[in-house]
């Protein structure tokens, strides 16, 4: 088992789309893509593969009922238990109040409003928002980060 763990944990093997059941039937859908940070080309290798872009849908006829919520909580637990990720972010239209309170809900924080950047098939361009989450900040996750560790500093804190 830990050798089917090993080969199919890895970012680049992982499925990008990771389904959801309840009692047997396939109600919504996951997708994970994990992917690089950005950083400058002397320092790109350290941010290989340090976080990913998550997105879910769920049957509207299971709605309510916590399922999206403990589906992308499993997920964030195998982004940043299982994978060892950094970051995780997601985004959906700004009138998706469904989704956006679902993002918060799992501690996930807004980080824009984009205005009509996005295209929606009944409604056209459209706002959207931004949400996302450090390991440091997830509830009952990784021990938060020293500022000076944030920033990269090399020395240790005096004292």
């Amino acid at each position: 088992m830990s050798a089917f763990a090993t080969w199919f944990g890895r970012p680049e093997r992982l499925a990008r789309t990771l389904v959801v059941e309840h009692e047997g039937r396939l109600v919504g859908d996951l997708m994970l893509r994990v992917e690089d940070g950005w950083a400058q080309l002397d320092t790109a290798g350290a941010a290989a593969g340090v976080q990913a872009e998550l997105g879910w849908v769920l049957d509207p006829a299971y709605a309510g009922r916590g399922l999206a919520t403990e589906a992308v909580e499993a997920l964030l637990t195998i982004c940043f238990d299982d994978l060892g990720l950094r970051r995780v972010s997601a985004n959906c239209f700004a009138g998706n109040t469904a989704s956006w309170r679902l993002m918060e809900r799992v501690g996930m924080r807004r980080e824009a409003h984009r205005v009509a950047d996005s295209l929606h098939r009944d409604l056209g361009w459209v706002d959207s928002y931004d949400y996302a989450l450090l390991a440091e900040e997830r509830t009952g996750g990784a021990v938060p980060l020293r500022d000076d560790a944030r920033r990269g500093a090399t020395t240790p804190p005096a004292g």
